[in-house]
């Protein structure tokens, strides 16, 4: 995706330890016209995937999840990062945050996550796919299906699309970046 690539490297920056900082565009301020045609771009590439829900973790993931579900007419559902106490059958799973080095849980309300859904996975960076096994977790717990997962920005070199291929997901990056060394982004083609 063309636009993005080249806002990542007009506004993007790197900071040491393989941290890619776009919260200036992509999850804190956000360019409500580039992440729409972030949207338009993910459902051009799952077109033709029946799709009964998208699901994202909070909080960079909303607002591209909640485009994507708007284009495709279905409802949106975010994973909470804290159990709020007015949750009822939650369904949880530990997750490792390698930009805040920690893990945490995920919980979803199984009053909304049911058997057999179809569920889309959107969300702004792919690194190692933790968040993205989480997820996967999740959807086992209750026998829902993750059909696909996209992501806005996937860093190649931390292996997260490769054992999400391995699994048998169907990945879609709209970016690659393909290293960050000496904090000098190179995008892959």
């Amino acid at each position: 995706m063309k636009a993005l690539k080249e806002r990542i490297m007009q506004d993007g920056l790197c900071i040491e330890g393989g941290i890619l900082k776009v919260d200036n565009f992509i999850n804190h301020q956000i360019d409500g016209k580039l992440m729409m045609e972030i949207a338009k771009e993910f459902v051009k590439r799952f077109e033709g995937t029946k799709i009964d829900k998208v699901i994202t973790v909070e909080a960079s993931g909303i607002a591209p999840a909640i485009m994507v579900a708007h284009l495709l007419d279905v409802p949106m559902l975010f994973a909470k990062k804290k159990v709020p106490s007015t949750m009822n059958g939650i369904l949880k799973s530990e997750v490792f945050s390698f930009t805040k080095s920690r893990s945490y849980n995920i919980c979803i309300s199984e009053e909304f996550l049911k058997r057999g859904e179809r569920c889309l996975f959107i969300d702004d960076f792919l690194a190692n796919g933790n968040a993205a096994n989480g997820i996967l977790d999740l959807a086992a717990q209750v026998g829902a299906e993750i059909v696909g997962m996209g992501f806005i920005i996937e860093k190649a070199f931390q292996h997260g699309s490769e054992m999400l291929r391995n699994k048998g997901v169907h990945v879609e990056s709209l970016a690659i970046i393909e290293s960050i060394d000496n904090c000098e982004i190179r995008l892959s083609e």
